[in-house]
């Protein structure tokens, strides 16, 4: 492990397997995210230090909340949606009813209400996931296919760029998108990870546009500017970080969710806080994270 940035605090002790998809709640100034092996959606309200989740039946990827309450989910096989009222989780469809080996991983809503989510060959090795854009009317299309582990996802303040990150290929790329169709085109290379930095994993783009990406296995959170260039590194106390989101009344406060899953007991000696969240003060805002429209 290199040295922690003395920016990087210690936020909420999580304890989670696999902690992903952050989300935050600007209604009720609350943290979710999801233990994707667990599994379960988390909430936690920082002024308070309130907490709640709701256990799924089966493995979550990510997940959304919903313009007319509860959230959307990406679960092991399809999509669902939860009432967080009492819990119910009512299953929508599942687009891969053939692909036995793969599950559902990272998921994000755009600014017009549409959740994209994506899957994953379980054992990242074979090309056989997806992504998928669920659209308010709870009909989802395949948008990009061959990918072996479907992960981060942002768009520029302006709209008109999608960033997407298949982990095993290192890179994250960018999209030309159009916000009213949410259509996609001219993939490009919009960055490259070193193999000695880890991968990528899931990110958030804050309002001038640079990507703030975690780097599972590489103890780190890059900060690449809206040219593709390294801004800054932040060097995390863990070696999984696992993605990230801003929080905060002035959306200025990264939170950022980790993993213990796979870890031996020399690196969780370490690493004890792996699994936990952290929480990183900018000098710059988050977009805020949006609603699904349906």
């Amino acid at each position: 492990m290199e040295k922690q940035d003395p920016a990087v605090e210690f936020a909420f002790d999580a304890d989670d397997l696999l902690g992903e998809g952050p989300v935050w709640s600007a209604t009720e100034q609350a943290l979710y995210w999801v233990d994707i092996k667990y599994p379960r959606v988390r909430r936690w309200t920082p002024a308070t230090g309130e907490q709640a989740a709701w256990s799924v039946p089966e493995e979550i990827g990510s997940m959304a909340l919903r313009v007319q309450g509860g959230m959307v989910l990406a679960l092991q096989h399809g999509f669902a949606t939860l009432d967080l009222e009492d819990g119910t989780v009512t299953t929508l469809h599942d687009p891969e009813p053939d692909q036995a080996g793969n599950r559902f991983n990272d998921g994000k809503c755009d600014a017009q209400g549409r959740f994209w989510a994506g899957t994953m060959d379980e054992e990242e090795k074979v090309a056989s996931g997806s992504l998928y854009r669920l659209d308010a009317d709870l009909e989802s299309q395949r948008i990009v296919e061959g990918v072996i582990c479907s992960n981060g996802l942002g768009w520029s303040p302006d709209g008109g760029l999608m960033y997407y990150t298949d982990t095993r290929t290192h890179r994250i790329d960018v999209f030309d998108f159009d916000a009213a169709t949410g259509d996609i085109a001219n993939r490009r290379t919009f960055a490259e990870i070193p193999a000695d930095h880890g991968v990528p994993d899931g990110l958030t783009v804050d309002a001038e546009g640079a990507l703030w990406v975690a780097c599972w296995g590489g103890w780190r959170v890059i900060r690449f500017a809206p040219d593709g260039l390294v801004d800054r590194e932040v060097m995390m106390p863990v070696p999984q970080p696992t993605s990230c989101t801003f929080g905060g009344p002035s959306l200025s406060r990264l939170y950022v969710t980790s993993a213990k899953v796979g870890l031996d007991q020399a690196v969780l000696e370490r690493a004890p806080k792996s699994g936990c969240i952290f929480a990183i003060d900018t000098e710059t805002r988050g977009q805020g994270d949006h609603h699904f429209a349906g």
